[in-house]
């Protein structure tokens, strides 16, 4: 389980906006999506927190949120979690009943069905296996031929491929966003990034 950043620490680097993401793989595409952009996090007043899951966003939102720290949040979240961050934004008293377009009204931006998964649709299967050909793509095609994947759709082999093997997640994170055309950044991550640098300006 990821542990976020201690409240004092946080503060003491001059953040103003913390973006809570799932995991180390989100916070890596979300800091290789701000150094694509030039966008020093750090001095824009922007922390990236991993939280180690949607669960446990409520206890992030408690230490950093308007019932803690007082700083401003933002969020990353897949798409299958959203009743659970829903209820995390409501013991945080930050509304009841949230949809989706509340929810994204206080920044909080779903994943479908997750960051990788929207990754790879904005790329294209054959950027995402240009990318697992610096050194993956043989493994790649071992899994294809598995007989559980053999009638899998070429997205969803991408998907398992990049969740099998430990670490693997965290450094595509990266990957995938350095491969993007900028002008085809997955909306949740674009906006989560954008909301993020706006509130703490």
């Amino acid at each position: 389980m990821c542990e976020p950043s201690g409240v004092e620490e946080i503060k003491g680097r001059g953040i103003r906006v913390v973006v809570l993401v799932e995991g180390e793989s989100d916070r890596n595409a979300l800091l290789a999506l701000a150094e694509r952009r030039g966008i020093d996090l750090a001095a824009a007043g922007v922390a990236v927190e991993p939280v180690g899951g949607a669960q446990a966003m409520g206890r992030a939102l408690e230490r950093f949120g308007p019932g803690g720290a007082g700083l401003g949040v933002a969020a990353l979240y897949d798409a299958g979690e959203e009743g659970a961050v829903a209820r995390c934004l409501e013991r945080a008293g930050l509304g009841a009943a949230l949809g989706r377009d509340d929810m994204e009204r206080l920044g909080f931006y779903a994943c479908d069905e997750d960051l990788e998964a929207e990754l790879i649709r904005a790329l294209g299967v054959s950027a995402v296996e240009e990318v697992a050909a610096r050194g993956e793509l043989r493994s790649f095609r071992v899994l294809q031929r598995q007989p559980a994947q053999r009638d899998v759709p070429v997205e969803r082999q991408l998907r398992r491929f990049l969740g099998t093997h430990s670490g693997r997640k965290i450094r595509y994170g990266r990957l995938l966003v350095e491969a993007l055309d900028l002008d085809s950044v997955p909306r949740p991550l674009d906006r989560v990034l954008a909301r993020a640098c706006s509130a703490a300006a």
